[in-house]
């Protein structure tokens, strides 16, 4: 994960390449209820004017995160959701009635594998990616970017070219970056728990 960049904008034909393989990742039904909501070069005022008020800015820690020339929203619609198995050939799953008949919300799984998708494709693209949590601001996003109520935010997503002059920021600075990766005997439970 990036949290430094050097400020140079992204392409509008690279976002939209990444969204492509984005669009690939597996998706329930093929609904694909997910969005985007891309802001760049000045745009990207409206995010940090929501969620990090200017007088908190100065003492931020990542600095760096501020540069990026790219915020994305990712949003997941339940309601696609509830429509498409409410479709014919879908309709007897009985997933069609409302999003609390669903056990699993797929909306939440499906937009967050086309996150994940899509961060690998910054990789790929040699480009600096930071997927992190909208945890405050939200409503004050929600009305500045017209994002209607039903929409659950998923997160944010920063892209941009990663600062070589700020590597320690750049990539996967912090406490959390020091922290052993479990094993796989750790995750693994063989013919049950």
């Amino acid at each position: 994960m990036t949290r430094a960049f050097d400020g140079r904008p992204v392409a509008a034909d690279l976002v939209d390449s990444m969204v492509e393989l984005a669009t690939r990742a597996p998706s329930a039904g093929k609904t694909q209820g997910w969005h985007l909501i891309v802001l760049s070069g000045d745009e990207t005022a409206r995010f940090w004017d929501a969620t990090l008020p200017v007088e908190r800015r100065a003492t931020f820690r990542w600095q760096g995160l501020l540069t990026a020339p790219i915020i994305a929203i990712a949003l997941a619609d339940p309601d696609a959701y509830v429509q498409r198995y409410a479709e014919p050939d879908k309709v007897r799953a009985g997933l069609g009635e409302s999003a609390e008949s669903w056990p699993t919300p797929y909306w939440t799984v499906d937009a967050s594998m086309s996150v994940m998708t899509l961060l690998l494709a910054a990789e790929n693209f040699g480009l600096g990616a930071l997927f992190f949590g909208v945890f405050n601001g939200e409503a004050a996003l929600r009305t500045s970017l017209a994002i209607p109520e039903h929409l659950q935010m998923i997160g944010a997503i920063a892209l941009g070219w990663p600062d070589a002059d700020d590597r320690a920021n750049a990539v996967g600075a912090g406490l959390s970056a020091s922290r052993r990766r479990r094993q796989p005997g750790e995750v693994i439970h063989r013919g049950g728990w």
